[in-house]
């Protein structure tokens, strides 16, 4: 039952950014324009999933465990190494060169161009990369 609910999870939030037009890249480069044409949409998407994950975090933590899992599985570390630093800054750049980010990079792979496969492929070379670095946790 899991993972049928992480996979709705998951259709929910694709559709969500297909629906905000956060797949097109050109919205996205534009909202990172901040002295050309700059497009604010972004901030609207963006502050709303803040706004609605604060809210629902708080509801979600008052309950002993989630509706189909048996514990709440958070993370534990709060220390900032290279891998993560590391990793942060190659996703803004990438995010920034390409417009994609992971979820509307997969929520667009049903319209594939050349630019979203080179990001693609930049992307699963990173999960490769950071699987062979030594892990410091």
């Amino acid at each position: 039952m899991s993972t049928l609910m992480a996979y709705i999870a998951g259709l929910l939030f694709g559709l969500g950014l297909a629906v905000s037009g956060m797949t097109d890249p050109a919205r996205v480069l534009g909202f990172l324009d901040l002295f050309g044409a700059w497009d604010p949409t972004l901030i609207f998407v963006l502050g709303g999933a803040v706004v609605t994950n604060f809210f629902g975090y708080r509801l979600a933590r008052r309950r002993p465990h989630p509706l189909f899992a048996a514990a709440f599985q958070l993370p534990t570390r709060r220390d900032l190494d290279g891998r993560l630093i590391g990793g942060a800054a190659l996703f803004g750049i990438g995010w920034g060169l390409s417009g994609y980010c992971p979820g509307p990079a997969f929520a667009s792979v049903a319209g594939i161009t050349w630019p979203l496969v080179a990001m693609l492929a930049a992307m699963v070379a990173g999960w490769f990369l950071a699987r062979a670095l030594p892990s410091q946790g």
